[in-house]
């Protein structure tokens, strides 16, 4: 079953290739959906899939890239009725 997820994290996530990393452990884990920066400095993530691979993205999270410094990880549920067609980076 699918279930949707939507990931801020908060930190140093900007210049460091959250991004990409980011959508690397997706397409990894079959996840679908997107990740962007938003002007405050962090990373948005929504991303569709099986629960535990949801999981598993929100667990890298927490750590993400090498050069990043997550200070915080905030998830909800992600109910808006987007279809998306692989995972990209906005």
């Amino acid at each position: 079953m699918s279930q949707g997820l939507q990931i801020i994290v908060k930190g140093r996530v900007q210049g460091v290739y959250f991004r990409v990393y980011t959508q690397k452990q997706a397409v990894k884990r079959n996840l679908s959906g997107f990740v962007r920066n938003l002007p405050d400095s962090s990373v948005e993530i929504v991303a569709t899939g099986d629960a535990a691979d949801l999981q598993k993205l929100v667990d890298w999270c927490q750590k993400g890239p090498i050069l990043a410094k997550v200070s915080e990880v905030i998830v909800s549920p992600y109910h808006a009725g987007e279809h998306f067609e692989g995972f990209e980076i906005r």
